[in-house]
């Protein structure tokens, strides 16, 4: 066999196997030469980059942007006008010389990306600003003590982001709900979020307190002051230090002339006076004896509503001719929980249902308390033979000049109580004593409903007590709360309390409700007035930038 013929069978034999192979119809024919490629990679999809096509490749140190940057391709002047709304995008122009409440409340209702400019931060730690966790908890911490102190959740929201906005987060979301306060950061969509939360369990009347912590985010946002972060936190640690302005037989004793104040409103005498006050201290000292023992506030407002109660059933009892109404109507004054009704009223009208939800309940539970204690003394004193007449109510005297004066020492009296400092006391003074001047001239000269003159006078306190605030650059609450003082229902809450005591269910539960319509009429007409006290300042951005709104749905 010739070297030929030995090579054909293999090569009829590698034929037959390569034919084997041969699957598939796209096989190259044999014969075809096709260039190999070497190990580049088949090219499988039709958005690949042609061959002899150069493009050059994109820096490889350029980091990845995020949501908040500018595309590289960016141009002002040629820029899409897609996603635009049909009336455009106002520009928002923060006025630098209004107050900090009114610029926070500006940015805080606009989204991230449609926020200002970041204005001039303070820095420290070699420029490079403080670590965030730090200032977070700053953050927290100024909320706590608003918050405790009877702040509404939209200003204390307002001054947590004026506080994180002064050290460069601008892109945070503070959320404060009532017993709970959390802050969350995130410098970007690729970075990873920092939260921190705090819990509220411990809450103070103290507008001293209140007034130095404005003072300190005031100084936190204003651009012109440099403060550090160690500073802050020293002042910080000075506010919680402060004792209360004034001690604690000065508040017995303004309980007292509280008490005794509101009883020249319905008509008391000087006798009544004085047995409102004494029935007012002695329930002052017993709430502080169950507070020390560690008594819940709800019997706290149970026992101190009892001593006044006691006081009328016993000049009733021993036929003295005074007026026993005005003794347990005085004491009632001193008890009403007016702070804490505003307060929710006005979370409520802001959007802020959980906590003004969390608030109204605590005011429910503070009158159910004060509803218990009368009621046990009216009913022990009912059953004793105490003759009490609840058609009094309609037979107050008129002594215009007498109860004004009646009104500005209940609000005087009522600051105290509320630690407010002593520059603020003259001012809500006057305050007061307008509110029941315009609350008598529309109801006694006028003819006019108790509610809709009480509605009234509030809204007045309110925009006062804003104006005020802001020609201050301080809270409004110091301005407003004792004011309202004069105004709240302690005549109508009584007397029905008595007509239930004396098994007439009908009259009561109507006297309760006009009581409860009084105490709307108030906080809807201090919250009232604040918002048209905005139509006389400047706001923020104009007309067309002011406070938003949250977002409603109209009904539907």
């Amino acid at each position: 066999m010739t070297e030929t013929e030995d090579r054909k069978p293999q090569s009829d034999e590698a034929r037959t196997m390569f034919d084997s192979e041969v699957t598939s119809e796209f096989a190259i024919p044999a014969g075809l030469d096709v260039p190999r490629t070497g190990s580049e990679p088949e090219t499988t999809s039709e958005f690949a980059v042609p061959d002899g096509l150069d493009v050059p490749a994109p820096p490889a140190a350029e980091s990845e942007g995020s949501a908040f940057s500018r595309p590289r391709t960016y141009s002002s002047r040629s820029a899409p006008a897609a996603f635009t709304p049909a009336g455009g995008v106002p520009a928002v122009r923060l006025v630098k010389d209004a107050p900090w409440q009114d610029r926070m409340r500006t940015m805080l209702r606009l989204p991230v990306a449609e926020r200002p400019a970041l204005e001039p931060v303070q820095k420290n730690e070699d420029e490079g600003g403080p670590a965030v966790p730090r200032v977070l908890d700053l953050t927290l911490r100024i909320g706590e003590l608003l918050l405790a102190g009877g702040e509404g959740a939209e200003d204390v929201e307002a001054a947590m982001f004026a506080v994180c906005r002064s050290y460069g987060l601008d892109r945070c979301e503070p959320n404060a709900t009532f017993t709970l306060l959390s802050i969350s950061y995130q410098p970007s969509l690729v970075d990873d979020p920092v939260s921190a939360a705090r819990t509220v369990r411990r809450r103070g009347t103290d507008y001293t307190r209140l007034a130095a912590v404005f003072r300190l985010v005031d100084d936190l946002s204003d651009p012109e002051t440099h403060i550090s972060l160690e500073e802050a936190y020293r002042r910080l640690a000075e506010i919680r230090r402060n004792r209360h302005p004034y001690p604690t037989w000065v508040l017995t004793s303004a309980s007292g002339l509280l008490a005794g104040a509101a009883s020249v409103l319905v008509g008391g005498d000087l006798v009544v006076f004085v047995a409102a006050a004494l029935g007012a201290m002695l329930g002052d000292r017993l709430a502080w004896l169950c507070a020390g023992r560690g008594l819940p506030e709800f019997y706290q407002f149970t026992v101190a509503a009892m001593p006044p109660a006691a006081m009328g059933v016993a000049l009733t009892l021993l036929h003295v001719d005074v007026k026993a109404s005005a003794v347990i109507t005085g004491g009632l004054f001193a008890l009403l929980p007016g702070r804490a009704l505003v307060a929710g009223v006005q979370d409520g009208l802001t959007g802020f249902y959980i906590t003004a939800a969390a608030r109204l309940l605590e005011v429910m539970y503070f009158f159910v308390g004060i509803v218990a204690g009368v009621l046990v003394v009216l009913y022990f004193g009912v059953q004793l033979g105490a003759q009490l007449n609840p058609d009094a109510a309609l037979h107050i005297a008129e002594r215009p000049w007498l109860q004004i004066a009646a009104s500005m020492l209940l609000s005087l009296t009522f600051a105290v109580l509320l630690q407010q400092e002593r520059s603020t006391v003259l001012a809500v003074t006057l305050n007061g004593g307008v509110a029941w001047s315009v609350y008598g001239a529309m109801h006694y000269a006028g003819g006019i409903s108790p509610v809709a003159s009480t509605a009234v006078a509030a809204g007045l306190v309110g925009l006062f007590g804003q104006l005020l605030s802001r020609y201050r650059y301080a809270s409004a609450l110091p301005y407003t709360t004792a004011a309202i003082g004069p105004l709240l229902p302690g005549s109508a809450t009584y007397f029905g309390l008595l007509s239930i005591a004396q098994n007439e269910v009908d009259p009561g539960l109507g006297s309760l409700s006009k009581a409860g319509a009084l105490a709307m009429a108030i906080a809807i007409g201090v919250n009232l007035g604040s918002e048209i006290s905005r139509l006389f300042l400047r706001v923020p951005g104009g007309a067309a930038a002011g406070r938003r709104a949250a977002k409603r749905t109209r009904g539907f």
